[in-house]
């Protein structure tokens, strides 16, 4: 990418910033595992909520919603 991350990024900037495909990141959004926001049609999703969710949900930590059996 040649601009730089802003404060708040679109689901394709997410998707290269956090290196997994849209697909999953829209599943990721219906199960509401992933702090975002919609405005109008389009998801947005703040970098700093997103970096304290990659921490939280880090390695063998599951991420917000799922089941805890």
């Amino acid at each position: 990418m040649s601009k730089s991350l802003g404060d708040v990024l679109t689901i394709e900037e997410l998707s290269l910033y956090i290196k997994i495909s849209k697909s999953t990141l829209y599943k990721l959004v219906r199960e509401g595992k992933i702090p975002c926001q919609k405005v109008g049609r389009h998801w947005r999703f703040k970098k700093d909520a997103i970096d304290s969710w990659l921490v939280e949900s880090g390695p063998g930590k599951p991420t917000s919603g799922a089941s805890k059996s």
